[in-house]
């Protein structure tokens, strides 16, 4: 997940139409999110 945020980040800084930009910050707050979420997963785990 780290990745693809970081990934995303970049491509962003390239991008100039309007439209994508607002696409790749959608996708970025999804990237965050699923790495929130198996983060949370993974160090309820690692509790047990």
């Amino acid at each position: 997940m780290r990745e693809s945020n970081y990934w995303l980040k970049i491509i962003n800084g390239t991008l100039t139409q309007n439209e994508l930009t607002q696409e790749c910050h959608k996708l970025i707050k999804e990237s965050q999110e699923l790495k929130n979420i198996l983060g949370s997963i993974c160090s309820k785990t690692q509790r047990k």
